[in-house]
């Protein structure tokens, strides 16, 4: 009995290390791909390089069109965070500790594009947008950002507030502090760094969004992942793999800068 118990432990170890082994190749193999085509030294894109060199990176010094793509992305991601922080934390802050029917359905409302398909999203979005008489611009880019950044920021800030003790509050309230001044000088310090967390997801989440700019964007504002997709399907330009290989590279350093300023994984269970 013990043995076979043992070989049933072993057996469902195996099998599920397995699939881990499996998932962490699936998901990391193709980093390790475009890393490797961003320092290649030939003219077009293929695998396995045949040689090594920095050129395609110091290309990108000079490539303006890439340079505004990334600006441009880069702005609309820091509008998109700025606001879904905004109302993210107010947000929570409405429904942190409420068991009231409408907190919950409110909770599930701004939580629901988490499982909506974002193509789906960007497309409903531009019929709305349509039908308002609002062509795809840079205002209409940046709302459909905040609608799909939002749900990153609740998520990690009410994490922070189910970890916040209450009688802090209630002492606040006791010694006579109003409601703003409490949440200026005792939750909102304490839960920064859950909101630090999610607004570092929904910047990157903003940065590298495909579905929503494609349907949101106008010919003048092109994100860098759209334009990067259309020189790989157009040219094969190794600029491309390299402009991927600094988004992954800046990416890694903000996560360990998260993670030791903010403790990044604690909000991502």
């Amino acid at each position: 009995m013990v043995r076979a118990l043992n070989w049933d432990v072993i057996s469902f170890r195996a099998v599920f290390g397995l699939i881990a082994a499996i998932t962490v190749f699936v998901l990391i193999f193709p980093t390790v791909v475009i890393l490797m085509l961003s320092f290649t030294s030939d003219e077009a894109l293929r695998f396995p390089p045949s040689g090594y060199s920095f050129r395609w990176y110091l290309a990108l010094l000079d490539a303006n069109e890439i340079q505004d793509a990334a600006w441009l992305s880069f702005k609309v991601a820091v509008m998109a965070t700025g606001l879904s922080c905004i109302l993210a934390v107010s947000a929570a802050l409405g429904v942190y500790r409420s068991d009231k029917a409408w907190a919950r359905a409110a909770e599930t409302l701004f939580l629901s594009p988490l499982i909506l398909p974002a193509l789906a999203f960007g497309f409903a979005a531009l019929m709305m947008f349509s039908m308002l008489g609002i062509r795809p611009s840079m205002l209409t880019l940046t709302i459909g950002h905040v609608v799909v950044s939002v749900p990153f920021i609740m998520r990690t800030t009410l994490a922070s507030l189910s970890q916040l003790d209450p009688a802090l509050l209630d002492c606040s309230k006791s010694l006579g502090a109003g409601e703003a001044y409490t949440f200026r000088k005792i939750t909102l310090p304490l839960i920064a760094p859950g909101v630090a967390s999610g607004a570092f997801i929904a910047f990157m989440a903003s940065f590298d969004n495909v579905p929503v700019s494609l349907f949101l964007q106008d010919t003048r504002t092109q994100v860098l992942p759209i334009h990067l997709w259309d020189i790989i399907q157009n040219q094969l330009d190794s600029r491309a793999a390299s402009a991927c290989g600094v988004i992954i590279i800046m990416t890694v350093v903000m996560m360990v800068l998260m993670e030791r300023v903010a403790g990044f994984s604690r909000f991502m269970k």
